[in-house]
């Protein structure tokens, strides 16, 4: 039997002489702070998804969004974005105080063009901070304020070949149901049904 090692890829040189290295203009795109056109970009996007990693590198991923515009750019190296009400189980948070490092991808609706930002979050509850982030009335709980380390924008490839943007492509929705969903791991129809009725009062009220 062949051995699945024997084609794994382990070093950059390898790497590079299957990939190939970026064209020389390509790198001038990584910038150490957000320009005019990222900031612009941010106040149009109403859904990131930030990545983050506890002290042991185990990550997580998780979605935020709002209005367009809900995360903040306080200065050309600082953002702020909000969290709101939600499960409470805090991943990525919590990884946030053990390492503080993160990802994050800005996206636009019918934009094939992706803004990523790297850099370093902190938890605040800095009551200017806050207010700068209130929605519907409500202020967010906590602002994540993103020191920025790197940002640029990436190509448009992976939402063109996805057609993300083109509903002619998108499959029929999942009807999901948290209730039947979990009644499946051990709750019973009832509890399911008050599951399904609890959910869809919290979206309608606790947005």
């Amino acid at each position: 039997m062949e051995n699945s090692g024997d084609h794994r890829i382990t070093t950059v040189d390898q790497l590079r002489a299957l990939l190939g290295h970026p064209l020389p203009s390509t790198p001038r795109k990584l910038l150490r702070a957000l320009d005019d056109t990222a900031i612009g970009f941010i106040g149009r996007s109403p859904f990131l998804v930030l990545g983050t990693a506890d002290a042991e590198g185990n990550q997580d991923v998780s979605p935020k969004g709002g209005e367009p515009g809900f995360a903040v750019v306080e200065n050309h190296n600082t953002l702020l974005i909000p969290d709101r009400k939600g499960n409470k189980l805090l991943f990525g948070l919590q990884n946030i105080l053990e390492n503080p490092y993160v990802g994050i991808i800005f996206m636009v609706p019918g934009t094939d063009e992706t803004l990523r930002v790297n850099g370093t979050a902190e938890l605040s509850v800095e009551p200017t901070a806050l207010a700068r982030l209130e929605a519907n009335g409500t202020r967010a709980q906590l602002a994540i304020r993103v020191s920025v380390r790197e940002c640029f924008f990436h190509c448009a490839k992976a939402l063109l070949r996805s057609q993300l943007w083109q509903p002619e492509s998108w499959s029929a929705r999942i009807p999901f149901s948290w209730g039947k969903y979990l009644a499946a791991k051990g709750d019973g129809e009832e509890a399911a049904r008050k599951i399904d009725q609890a959910v869809e009062f919290d979206y309608k009220n606790n947005l």
